[in-house]
């Protein structure tokens, strides 16, 4: 490799410093050069030196005025992101962009961003009472868009990786205990869509999952499933250039159309997944209610193909399944927990019967054995908490004295 001389800088008639730096080569084959402009040497120099080591790391940003934080984070989240997020995900974006990001980085340009105004933003969200865990979801939003950045020129560095990420604690995981579920599952007795509860405590599919499942991806005979698609709720978004003044997308005079559609499996889990027999059992008794309900809609029916829903074949809407959900768990008597938590029930489950983690992991779609490792975390600590329970109540002061006990005295010894 050709060792180049280190650039000349010279000021000029117009009081500037000026240096030109070759960076690589272009496409046509001819050099790819830089001018440097500074109102001082060392202003000068130091771009110069920046723009070498770009060079040497081959990470070498384009040439032209970089766009400002916010201009990039609208082109990623317009252009880039909805190629592998879904509209919900797109939506949460938005709106940290719109309280977080934009106030407190969208003026600064790109390539001057630095690690300190990123902890900055982390600390004005922690002072106003912001949980970790939001915070944490900023920085993964900056670290994504400044990758893509870095990727394409944008930037000759990822700054977002220079710094330490919010630590992000999660809160107390809620769950049923076994007798719990069972109770639940005992008042599903009667209830339409019944199996829809033992989906959801067998395999811990997510809402989106099961209520996006259909009998195409159902084997009974084989005992299976795929899971190909979640079924969520397409957020309302401005049809406007921003003019209208609402800050809710659903509010805006020329929002776009609403709904159900069906989208990719949350973190790329699409699985396919065992069916316990009894759930197989639960589900072939399902399948022939719901062709009787077929029959009675005629031709209101709306073939979907859905495994959960309507009586009209229609999807289930979310908000009336977690409505399902609450009401279910009132009929059983048992504390009201998320219905996110009927999935945390299952792994917790499994995790507790002996099944081995990276099974679970499948099962639940986890696309990081660490998340799988949480609820081992919770199921050792629970045990941890009955043998602690137990070791109080033998050898609390009001229990057996074994001190002072004569069960060691020995009549036949004696």
């Amino acid at each position: 490799m050709v060792r180049l001389p280190y650039p000349t800088i010279t000021q000029g008639t117009d009081g500037y410093w000026h240096a030109y730096v070759v960076v690589g080569q272009k496409p046509n084959g001819r050099a790819d050069q830089r001018h440097v402009r500074r109102k001082t040497k060392d202003e000068a120099v130091a771009r110069v030196d920046e723009l070498l080591a770009q060079r040497r790391t081959g990470a070498v940003t384009k040439s032209g005025r970089a766009p400002t934080v916010q201009a990039w984070m609208e082109v990623y989240l317009t252009d880039v992101a909805p190629r592998r997020c879904n509209p919900a995900t797109l939506y949460d974006y938005r709106s940290k962009c719109r309280n977080w990001i934009y106030p407190h980085l969208g003026k600064t340009r790109l390539d001057k961003l630095k690690p300190e105004q990123l902890d900055a933003m982390y600390l004005a969200m922690e002072r106003q009472g912001k949980a970790s865990s939001h915070a944490l979801k900023v920085h993964r939003i900056m670290t994504r868009t400044l990758e893509v950045a870095l990727r394409r020129g944008l930037v000759g560095r990822n700054v977002a990786k220079l710094i330490d990420a919010p630590s992000g604690r999660s809160p107390k995981m809620a769950f049923l205990t076994e007798q719990e579920a069972l109770k639940v599952l005992a008042a599903t007795a009667g209830v339409r869509n019944s199996a829809r509860w033992s989906v959801a405590l067998a395999l811990g599919l997510r809402q989106g999952e099961a209520l996006g499942l259909r009998w195409a991806h159902v084997d009974l005979k084989a005992g299976q499933m795929e899971i190909p698609k979640q079924l969520r709720r397409r957020i309302y978004e401005h049809g406007c250039d921003g003019s209208c003044g609402k800050k809710r997308g659903a509010d805006c005079p020329k929002r776009s159309q609403g709904g159900l559609l069906l989208v990719d499996p949350k973190g790329k889990s699409e699985r396919t997944l065992p069916i316990p027999k009894p759930l197989a059992t639960k589900l072939k008794r399902h399948q022939k209610e719901q062709r009787a309900e077929r029959k009675a809609a005629g031709e209101w029916w709306q073939d979907g193909d859905y495994v959960f829903a309507q009586n009209d074949g229609r999807p289930l809407d979310p908000r009336q399944d977690y409505q399902a959900w609450v009401d279910l768990l009132a009929a059983a008597g048992v504390k009201k927990v998320r219905l996110h938590d009927a999935r945390h029930t299952a792994a917790t489950l499994m995790v507790a019967q002996g099944v081995d983690l990276q099974v679970v992991k499948v099962i639940l779609g986890h696309t990081d054995i660490r998340t799988t490792q949480g609820y081992a975390k919770v199921v050792d600590e629970l045990t941890r908490e009955a043998t602690d329970r137990m070791g109080t109540l033998l050898m609390s002061d009001e229990g057996p004295d074994l001190a002072d006990s004569d069960e060691d005295d020995d009549p036949e010894v004696a």
